[in-house]
This record gives C-alpha cells, sequence and structure tokens, in this order.
C-alpha cells in the first residue's frame, strides 16, 4: 500500500494589534491626556469615514432632515443588512444620530460632529507643516 506524502503548507496567524495609548492620570486634564483623547477621538472619526459607502450615508443624510435605514439602502446598491452596519459604524463614531421611533427609527447627520472633525483635521495638516524658520534681519 503506498502512502500519500503529507504536504504541510505553511500557516500564517496575523495578530492585531492594538495600541492603548495611556493619558497621564495624576494629571486628566493635562495636555498630554486630552490630546490623547482628542487623538482616539479623531481616529474614530476617520476610520468612520474610510468606507465610501459610509462616506455616501453621510451624503444622503445631509440631503435631508432625517431618514430611516430604508430610505438610505433605496439610495445605495447595498443590501439592508449591510446599510445597517454602516450606520452603526457612524452612530458609534458620533457622526450621525439615532432616534428608535415605531414603525420606523430614524438617522440624522450630526452636523456639529462632522464641523469638528473637519476643524481636527485642518488642525492636524497645520500641525505636520514644516514651520518657516523666522528671518533674522541684520543689523544695520
Amino acid at each position: 500500500m503506498r502512502h500519500a506524502a503529507l504536504v504541510v503548507a505553511p500557516i500564517l496567524v496575523y495578530r492585531q494589534f492594538t495600541m492603548i495609548i495611556q493619558a497621564d492620570h495624576r494629571n486628566p486634564t493635562s495636555s498630554g491626556a486630552q490630546d490623547s483623547v482628542d487623538s482616539i477621538r479623531m481616529a474614530s472619526v476617520m476610520a468612520a469615514l474610510g468606507h465610501p459607502a459610509r462616506v455616501t450615508i453621510l451624503r444622503r443624510l445631509a440631503c435631508c432632515d432625517e431618514c430611516c435605514c430604508r430610505e438610505v439602502v433605496e439610495h445605495l446598491n447595498l443590501a439592508q443588512s449591510t446599510v445597517s452596519q454602516h450606520l452603526k459604524v457612524l452612530v458609534e463614531a458620533g457622526l450621525v444620530s439615532y432616534e428608535p421611533r415605531r414603525p420606523k427609527s430614524r438617522y440624522v447627520l450630526n452636523k456639529q460632529a462632522l464641523q469638528s472633525a473637519s476643524c481636527a483635521i485642518d488642525d492636524l495638516v497645520n500641525d505636520c507643516q514644516p514651520q518657516p524658520s523666522p528671518v533674522v534681519q541684520p543689523d544695520s
């Protein structure tokens, strides 16, 4: 009886690492602690904006005062369950407000949160730009 050769394929294991930003617990109002909170909040918003369907959903919500999930689904080529998941991400990031009502729950764009995100992105871009060196005028 012939034995089949055992072929062992390499198994790749991916681990998800999470960065934990530790704030200064001795002084919770310190600049470092606030920067950490702001960075976490901004990363959450940026992650929520990181999918084209969610950007499209935000644009749809901006066109009306409020929408139910079905109204959003009608404007996208996605399943209702997929749209619900995207809406959940937007709600968790604070970009959309959820108002449970019977028979249809409503979603509303949080324009203030979107404006705050825009300002945070502007601040990030400005912080990352090289600052020009001050020009020293020679004494005459």
